[in-house]
């Protein structure tokens, strides 16, 4: 599954590109990450609370980033383990300057299993939209305040 986000971020691409391969930064603003630990050079294990729709539940995941071609691009690869199901894939992340602004590009290849499987299409994308939408909200607040 496919699953597509376009967002606006008040900084530069560098900024953006920065706090997006920050650990610290990506702790702080992973919605519900309750720990955020490097397990090798740009590889981490978390341990997420999510509460969207019927998707709620805790989540050991892996997040691994690669592809950087600062500041225009990286891959996230990605995977999440919990009762209520596996998610896992690859999200390719586009940087664009836009005036002031960064336009953010995330084009995501999704395998789902479990809950995630039966809820449908429709509701894993608008649960990836709110979920987007924490995070970036929750960067813009960081490099405001850096």
């Amino acid at each position: 599954m496919k699953v597509v986000v376009f967002k606006f971020v008040a900084a530069p691409p560098e900024r953006v590109f920065a706090a997006l391969v920050d650990r610290a930064v990506l702790q702080r603003c992973i919605p519900g990450a309750d720990s955020f630990v490097e397990i090798g050079p740009d590889a981490y294990e978390a341990t997420v609370q999510i509460g969207v729709a019927p998707i709620v539940g805790s989540y050991r995941s892996k997040v691994v980033i690669q592809d950087r071609q600062p500041p225009q691009s990286l891959t996230i690869g990605f995977e999440g383990r919990g009762a209520p199901g596996f998610v896992g894939g690859e999200g390719g992340i586009g940087l664009a300057a836009e005036g002031d602004a960064t336009r953010v590009a995330i084009v995501a290849d999704l395998q789902v299993s479990g809950l995630f499987a039966i809820v449908g299409q429709r509701l894993i994308e608008m649960a990836a939209q709110k979920l987007a939408d924490d995070f970036f909200n929750q960067l813009a607040t960081e490099l405001q305040s850096a």
